[in-house]
């Protein structure tokens, strides 16, 4: 018996698919958004959902199981260090102390990731939190172009990393989630 899960996808039309296209939440109905900030939202959107797709059906030992040595990376551990990075932006946005970090310093949310339904349903919880928190900071500032907070940052470099860090860790939860169980696709 091989610790090698065998490959497999959900989809039955394109088996490397992670669903069917006429299944997947994140297809829309093929028209692109009108306007800049309403590309970067939908960007930001599917990548969001595309995490959590990524993290369904596993259990709290599957979502702690981490990568490989050395590393602490696990999904559990990308969920709580996205919720991270979510306060981290605001912090950019706003002037004044910043908020205090979730998990500790270091890496606190990746070392804290351990295998308890309370802490999944914890990261669950402060991740929905701090994206809308965010979500609520930026929409304040509708104009891509403005500079905020006291390094000067551009709005629109704000949703720009946003949507980077996202697109970074759901190739890093492709990878953990083939390793949990075999699963592959989009």
């Amino acid at each position: 018996m091989s610790d090698v899960p065998e490959r497999w996808g959900q989809a039955s039309v394109y088996p490397d698919m992670w669903a069917d296209p006429d299944k997947d939440p994140r297809n829309n109905d093929g028209v692109s958004p009108d306007g800049e900030l309403a590309t970067l939202e939908d960007f930001l959107r599917n990548y969001r959902l595309t995490l959590r797709m990524k993290c369904e059906g596993l259990d709290p030992e599957q979502l702690a199981r981490r990568s490989v040595p050395p590393s602490t990376m696990s999904l559990l551990g990308l969920l709580r260090h996205l919720a991270e990075v979510e306060r981290d932006w605001r912090n950019w946005i706003r002037p004044g102390d910043p908020a205090p970090k979730l998990y500790g310093a270091g890496d606190g949310d990746f070392d804290g990731a351990v295998a308890e339904q309370a802490v999944v349903d914890g990261a669950f919880a402060d991740l929905a939190r701090e994206q809308a928190a965010t979500d609520t900071a930026l929409a304040a500032h509708p104009d891509l172009g403005e500079r905020v907070g006291k390094d000067g940052f551009a709005v629109r470099e704000l949703w720009v990393h946003r949507i980077e860090e996202y697109a970074r860790h759901c190739g890093h939860a492709d990878l953990l989630r083939e390793r949990i169980d075999g699963r592959v696709g989009q």
